[in-house]
């Protein structure tokens, strides 16, 4: 039974440490374990890919129109992060990621952070060296930059349109690069 809790990534075994709860389970708790086959990695990211889309597009219109002060001070924060990082080493992975989950924190719904955090959670090791290459979603860059501004100008479609357009990317790029 623990294996299988491991499996759908509910509890972590460390070596020496024990094991340990990553989600909240109780009575009430519902968990709908998403499962990706990471066989077919080109097939599996542009499926994943598809389904982003709407709900990372929904996510910024939603952040866009809920954000605080805070939230913009962290999602500045992260962003400046990735830039920095960017810029020193021509990506970003990790610092991305965390600049899209303080969106995602930005719409207020925690579901937006765990249903995308998991889509990306399975793909963790890609995103590490995207087809080892040093230039995997590059061309997006600038549109984080353009994404945090819809989301200070509390423009919600033009967030969207941001989203929509560093995916777009993205998907350019996977089908580019698999060949």
């Amino acid at each position: 039974a623990m294996g299988r809790f491991e499996a759908l990534g509910v509890t972590e075994t460390r070596k020496g440490s024990g094991t340990y709860l990553l989600k909240p389970i109780s009575a009430g708790t519902i968990h709908l374990p998403l499962s990706l086959d990471t066989a077919e990695l080109r097939d599996g990211l542009l499926h994943t890919l598809e389904v982003r889309r709407g709900i990372e597009a929904e996510a910024s219109m939603v952040a866009a129109r809920r954000r605080t002060v805070d939230d913009l001070r962290t999602i500045e924060e992260k962003l400046i992060e990735m830039e920095r990082v960017h810029l020193a080493t021509g990506t970003s992975g990790p610092e991305d990621l965390a600049f899209h989950l303080a969106v995602y924190d930005a719409t207020h719904n925690p579901l937006f952070r765990q249903l995308l955090g998991q889509m990306r959670e399975a793909f963790e090791r890609f995103w590490d060296h995207p087809f080892d290459r040093q230039d995997f979603a590059r061309r997006s860059f600038p549109y984080h930059r353009e994404l945090f501004d819809a989301i200070v100008a509390r423009n919600a479609e033009l967030a969207r349109g941001k989203t929509l357009k560093i995916l777009e990317i993205v998907a350019e790029d996977i089908e580019e690069m698999s060949k």
